[in-house]
């Protein structure tokens, strides 16, 4: 199906093993719970993504705005 992303690009890769175990998106999403392998169109375009602790930062800046 459809896979809405922010960076153009190619999925060179799907982990399959999720299909069997996909209790690993939780138990290891920096792992082993990886869903796709992706090559962007463009290297530069995945240099404006937030990292992991951006995006903790962000998400904890909107709890107070609802």
């Amino acid at each position: 199906s459809d896979c809405y992303m922010p960076v153009a690009g190619t999925i060179a890769a799907v982990n399959e093993a999720l299909a069997d175990s996909p209790q690993l998106v939780n138990e290891d999403p920096y792992g082993a719970g990886w869903f796709t392998r992706f090559t962007p169109d463009d290297s530069e375009d995945v240099e404006d993504l937030m990292d992991a602790t951006a995006y903790e930062e962000f998400v904890a800046s909107l709890e107070g705005e609802h």
